[in-house]
């Protein structure tokens, strides 16, 4: 004996892996801006500048000389401590043979170095004209010869990131778009079979709200697992991720994560009762020609 059709209930394997394999697409290009804006603090957080000292600074003068640097408004703290780094001119002499393999001490009777201190910034400095103006005050400090950063890779950084969020910004947006389409022509397509008992429940007297409502709320429960189902599947990617890739795993930001996820579950949600609405809304206003 045929089962007797119950209203809302309709094929949705399609529509679920539909919405899952979107929320999941949608979801990645997320855990990319997340990690990115991370790695790009990272960077900046880890830009230093290079306060060199005159060579008549003596040791008793470099606690001071500290004291002056870490006020600067500009410098990065961490916890209570100033990111501020002494490195006399014989560990420079040390670091710069390491890195050049050639050591200037066989035609150089003097080491040419000079004591420094490497100052890591705050991330909102990380800026050409302030970075210009950072070396401006420093070099106003007594006791300081000279200071020097990477000029120039500041604004190109700045210009890449800029780049890398508007393409996926871009592609998120396009790819909502379709994710509605699509999902509003499948569910469409899933609900043909109950069009009939539909115009039914019309001829009795069903209000509008009644028929849509099983419709809708089975639509939730779909954006729901989808989301859920969407953000298992890219947690265990980023596990896998973590893993596999060496220095991954301080990018990780697990509050954001969850934020993420919660959003996904969130537009799942969302979208469902949208297409739900508009392809039930659709079914409602066709006329007994058109449902045949």
């Amino acid at each position: 004996m045929a089962s007797k059709k119950k209203v809302g209930s309709y094929p949705s394997g399609m529509i679920l892996f539909s919405l899952t394999s979107a929320l999941f697409l949608i979801g990645f290009c997320g855990m990319l801006a997340l990690q990115s804006k991370k790695l790009v603090s990272y960077i900046r957080e880890n830009n230093e500048v290079r306060a060199f000292l005159d060579k008549d600074v003596d040791s008793t003068k470099l606690q001071p000389l500290m004291t002056t640097l870490a006020a600067k408004p500009y410098v990065l703290y961490t916890g209570a401590q100033p990111q501020i780094t002494f490195v006399s001119r014989d560990v420079a002499a040390r670091e710069f043979i390491a890195e050049t393999k050639e050591d200037f001490r066989d035609f150089l009777t003097e080491n040419p170095l000079r004591d420094s201190y490497r100052i890591k910034l705050r991330e909102d400095y990380f800026e050409e004209a302030r970075l210009q103006a950072i070396k401006k005050d420093l070099e106003s400090v007594n006791g300081v010869f000279e200071v020097v950063y990477q000029e120039n890779i500041v604004d190109e950084i700045n210009r890449n990131i800029t780049k890398v969020y508007l393409v996926l910004s871009c592609f998120a947006i396009i790819l909502l778009v379709i994710i509605i389409v699509q999902m509003n022509h499948t569910i469409r397509l899933a609900l043909y079979s109950q069009r009939l008992l539909i115009r039914s429940m019309q001829l009795v007297g069903a209000t509008n709200g009644f028929i849509q409502r099983p419709f809708l709320q089975r639509g939730v429960v779909q954006g729901i697992i989808g989301g859920l189902i969407a953000s298992a599947l890219l947690v265990a990617l980023q596990q896998l991720a973590v893993r596999q890739i060496e220095g991954l795993a301080m990018l990780q930001e697990p509050e954001k994560l969850a934020i993420l996820f919660g959003g996904l579950i969130g537009l799942g949600i969302l979208i469902g009762l949208i297409s739900t609405f508009q392809a039930v809304h659709r079914y409602l206003r066709m006329s007994l020609d058109e449902l045949y």
